[in-house]
């Protein structure tokens, strides 16, 4: 297997400020996931909050071999940048038929930052089925502020989806996604492992960007998703543009006009 780094591109870090999240599917060998479930079943180490990945994971340790794979350490580094620090990590498990879900919230309190993210890292060492529920996610919901489980009371959305994917399956989330574990209907215990990561540097220019300039970025950008309204839903798009601005280093970059024309205050001319 190879050991070198997998950085995104442009357009696939476009796509994740679209939809905040990336999916990789598959990527964790057989042997690994087979091995998380004995890991998960022992207990996992606590880690303090803000703790640097060598120090949170010991080298050789499971967690510490996941995030080194080279499309998840790519990845990860695309996104939050070398040496990010360790959040907080959490095996999530569903037990079979215990009929509930997770609301549909956000993590953590309302987050404000528009030119930094953090990245959440959820791993399924098993294949996802239908009826084992799966993690719900809205796609471009990331970017709409809202303080934790505010959006519980929404039972569906035109456009969610429910993971369901092969073993070894890694997605990584904007924090902000709106999400929930659904229920597990199935007669197989589920397990879904979280790490979130803090970025240490400013997150500008971290991936491969030589297609930066590429037209497929700007389409990505101007995506919209069916639960969308007519007027608000397009507030997304701005809002993407802001962060890809900040992302890029760019100031001027914009699609269709939106940006420019709404931050247009030009000087007055000095009297002669």
């Amino acid at each position: 297997m190879s050991t070198t780094r997998q950085l995104l591109n442009s357009v696939q870090v476009a796509r994740f400020v679209a939809h905040g999240f990336l999916r990789l599917d598959g990527i964790v060998p057989r042997e690994m996931n087979e091995e998380a479930l004995g890991v998960f079943a022992a207990g996992l180490p606590a880690v303090p909050y803000g703790t640097s990945v060598p120090k949170a994971f010991a080298e050789g340790s499971f967690a510490r071999r996941l995030v080194e794979l080279p499309a998840v350490a790519g990845a990860l580094e695309s996104l939050v940048g070398p040496d990010p620090t360790v959040d907080h990590h959490f095996v999530h498990t569903r037990e079979p038929h215990e009929g509930s879900a997770q609301p549909l919230h956000a993590d953590a309190l309302i987050d404000v930052r528009t030119d930094a993210f953090d990245v959440q890292l959820m791993y399924y060492p098993q294949e996802v089925t239908a009826d084992m529920g799966g993690t719900l996610v809205v796609p471009g919901s990331h970017l709409r502020r809202t303080n934790e489980s505010d959006t519980g009371r929404y039972q569906n959305l035109l456009g969610q989806t429910r993971l369901t994917c092969p073993a070894g399956t890694v997605m990584l989330l904007h924090h902000g996604i709106w999400h929930g574990g659904r229920r597990n209907d199935s007669d197989t215990v589920r397990h879904m492992y979280k790490i979130r990561f803090n970025p240490t540097v400013p997150q500008v220019r971290l991936w491969d960007t030589t297609d930066q300039e590429s037209p497929v970025v700007a389409s990505e950008l101007s995506r919209t998703f069916p639960w969308y309204e007519p007027a608000t839903g397009r507030l997304e798009i701005h809002n993407r543009i802001q962060l890809w601005r900040a992302l890029t280093g760019d100031p001027a970059f914009d699609v269709d006009h939106w940006a420019t024309r709404i931050a247009n205050r030009p000087a007055e001319r000095s009297q002669a």
